[in-house]
């Protein structure tokens, strides 16, 4: 029954062209499925009748009914305002609209029975409501239970419509003899195995439900049909580019690989390093090409365990490129592996945009002929004339930094593709990670090295200012660095936070006596790398920077992060920078400076940096706090996905059910997989549905699909 759903919105009884062209211009309503997918974002109880002696200072939208006693105007111009004083028939209670004032007076009648409906406020004593919505009361028309509240947008405020408008359009839907012909989206088996609500009683209990009971399991069923398609989504097409996309084999580790691990290593693997090195051995063994997430905390090892990884290609006669998104982080990883490498005979070569054009030339030659094992460098790498004789692994560091596009370009570098490896020190919450990396295979690093000493992180006050720069000045007599994070570039009179150029003028007057280095967002690339070169070499003692500094900077001597403002950042943000430091010998110090007056769930953000530093902990109180929508850096460019019901945040569990029978089903029908084949997850077992389902299927990830780029088949 499809070509209901497919209807246009003008056809809908109470909408027609001119509101149809608004609805579709502002809130993008084009067709009934459109607005029956339109949820609300909240509800309100209308099934009951209050007495105004009910009412308490905290309740929520309440009605009343009884009549007006009389009205008044007060006031002029601007400060004009309609007054009505209101009785149930016990009490008394005072309305009050500041707009509309003369034609809500000549609506309103005294002595005529009304129902209103609003929010009551404590005044003087008393209560009042203001700007209550007014409906005349009918004996026939009962109390209505629970109503939804529809987002609308300013210009459709304007042009005359509440967001009931938007509720009476559903309900014209909802009775329309075409929705009862609505079939289920989701297979019967499934339905049935989950105890999921059919979706007809789901769709109406989503707009209008019966009882907060039945509003909770069709939240449930939509938020399951939402995560299902999704889950589903992602995962045949995770199958099908495996088995369309033929990997280069690495039967063999050799030379390379166990001469630097036997003699060389400077020092013991962790238990999760070697896990890791396990998984990524067993991907370049299996003839498909491989596409892992590598996630662990700033000092985890992932360096170390990319280094090796690429000593397996060279040991089946491969060259490895590891990408970095700046100039600076490229720099110090080609330090690091060609350090390592110049021990087993690797030659590792950097290249980025500042390398110089007879030394670019050269390495282009030596790419070509195989004598360069490994290539570091920046956007460099992905350059038409940056060629290879045989890449077998690329490295793609903080990949979030680099589109999709970008990335997809290092797969042309070679007849087969290369096997990929995308590393992270963004923990991402496991059901984030299953979602926007759904995907990859992910791999995590979840200890760090012996011996390295944690960082202690202190929650200071303005207040608090000269015990932290006694800390500071401390650190710097006894030879360390310090950061100084502040979240604006300029002073911005609206906001009272502080900026890095007050800062840069504060730190330098109170540290006269040591350089300081500025970097912000503003500055041109050349300027801001000469600064940050400034830092890691030592010469400035002090670095004034906004965010920028969050990934990359690798300075074993510097021992604090002082971040000003610390309430304006989100805990992942916080936990990066904190990464900063803590990466040499001496004790370290993350400094959370704030005002004292922020409210109770900053307080508890911030205590919870004070109290853990495990990444994964810390991400997921971040999302729980803040929503998926503003982690910090983990929205992998290119798939664009929404969730109008489900919450990553919240939905944990429901969604490791939807992706549970996404799994059984594409395990039972690998027809729903473009490409035939059989390497589903067998541990999660099988489902079989009928053809019609398939077919249901088919034509419901079509539809919701259908609109976005297929970037499945890039890394």
């Amino acid at each position: 029954m499809r070509s209901f759903l497919d209807s246009d919105i003008m056809y809908l009884k109470g909408v027609g062209e001119k509101r149809a062209k608004l609805l579709a211009e502002e809130l993008d309503l084009r067709t009934f499925r459109d607005l029956l997918y339109y949820f609300p974002f909240r509800h309100i109880d209308r099934s009951r009748f209050y007495k105004i002696r009910e009412f308490t200072g905290d309740m929520p939208l309440v009605q009343i009914r009884g009549r007006f006693i009389s009205f008044a105007v007060e006031g002029e111009g601007a400060k004009k305002r309609l007054l009505g004083l209101f009785s149930d028939g016990e009490r008394l209670i005072q309305t009050v609209w500041f707009s509309r004032v003369n034609a809500l007076k000549d609506a309103y009648r005294t002595g005529v029975d009304y129902v209103l409906f609003g929010k009551p406020t404590p005044y003087r004593g008393d209560f009042n409501m203001v700007h209550p919505e007014v409906s005349a009361y009918n004996l026939d028309n009962p109390p209505r239970g629970f109503e939804g509240v529809y987002n609308i947008t300013e210009k459709i405020r304007k042009a005359g419509y509440s967001p009931k408008f938007i509720g009476t359009l559903v309900r014209n839907l909802l009775t329309n003899p075409g929705f009862a012909g609505i079939r289920e989206t989701l297979p019967p088996e499934v339905v049935s195995a989950f105890r999921l609500m059919p979706l007809q009683d789901a769709l109406r209990n989503m707009h209008f439900p019966e009882n907060p009971a039945m509003l909770q399991k069709a939240r449930e069923r939509m938020k399951f049909e939402e995560l299902f398609y999704l889950q589903l989504h992602i995962l045949r097409f995770s199958r099908a580019r495996s088995r369309k996309i033929q990997g280069m084999v690495f039967p063999r580790i050799g030379d390379y690989f166990n001469g630097y691990y036997a003699d060389c290593i400077p020092f013991e693997l962790t238990g999760a390093q070697k896990r890791v090195l396990r998984e990524i051995r067993a991907d370049m063994r299996t003839g498909r090409q491989m596409n892992r997430l590598l996630q662990g905390d700033v000092g985890s090892g992932k360096t170390m365990v990319a280094f090796m990884s690429m000593l397996m290609a060279c040991d089946n006669g491969c060259q490895g490129a590891l990408m970095a998104p700046t100039e600076i982080l490229a720099t110090q990883h080609y330090e690091t592996l060609s350090e390592w490498g110049r021990q087993i005979g690797i030659n590792v070569r950097l290249l980025t945009g500042s390398t110089r054009a007879k030394e670019r030339r050269e390495i282009h030659a030596g790419l070509l002929d195989g004598s360069i094992h490994i290539i570091v460098g920046t956007h460099a790498l992905i350059e038409d004339a940056v060629q290879f004789h045989r890449l077998g692994l690329v490295v793609i560091d903080e990949q979030h930094r680099f589109g999709v596009a970008q990335r997809a370009k290092m797969w042309g570098k070679n007849s087969t593709p290369p096997h990929v490896l995308v590393m992270t020190a963004t923990p991402i919450p496991r059901t984030l990670a299953m979602t926007v990396y759904g995907d990859l295979d992910v791999s995590v690093i979840d200890e760090l090295p012996p011996g390295r000493k944690p960082v202690e992180t202190l929650l200071r006050f303005d207040e608090n200012r000269m015990e932290v720069n006694r800390l500071l000045g401390r650190e710097l007599a006894a030879g360390r660095q310090v950061y100084v994070v502040y979240p604006l570039i300029t002073e911005n009179p609206k906001l009272e936070l502080k900026s890095v150029e007050s800062g840069y003028e504060r730190i330098c007057g109170i540290f006269p006596q040591y350089k300081v280095s500025c970097v912000h967002g503003r500055m041109k690339p050349d300027v801001k790398e000469a600064q940050m070169q400034r830092f890691v070499s030592g010469e400035a003692r002090i670095l004034v920077a906004t965010t920028v500094i969050e990934v990359g900077v690798n300075v074993p001597n510097a021992s604090v992060m002082l971040i000003e403002n610390a309430e304006r950042f989100g805990l992942s943000q916080l936990h990066q920078l904190r990464g900063r430091v803590g990466r040499g010998s001496d004790r370290s110090y993350c400094i959370l400076v704030t005002k004292q007056a922020i409210g109770g769930d900053t307080r508890k953000r911030l205590n919870i940096m004070t109290e853990t530093s495990d990444g994964f902990l810390i991400s997921e109180a971040d999302m729980k706090l803040r929503g998926p929508g503003d982690m910090e850096g983990t929205q992998q460019s290119g798939i664009a996905f929404a969730l109008n019901v489900a919450n990553l945040a919240t939905d944990g569990q429901i969604l490791n059910y939807a992706r549970r029978a996404a799994l059984q089903i594409l395990n039972a029908h690998p027809e729903l997989v473009e490409t035939p084949g059989d390497d589903g997850d067998r541990s999660e077992g099988e489902l079989h549905i009928s053809q019609q389902s398939v077919d249901t299927l088919r034509n419901e990830l079509r539809y919701r699909f259908m609109k976005t780029v297929d970037w499945s088949q890039i890394s």
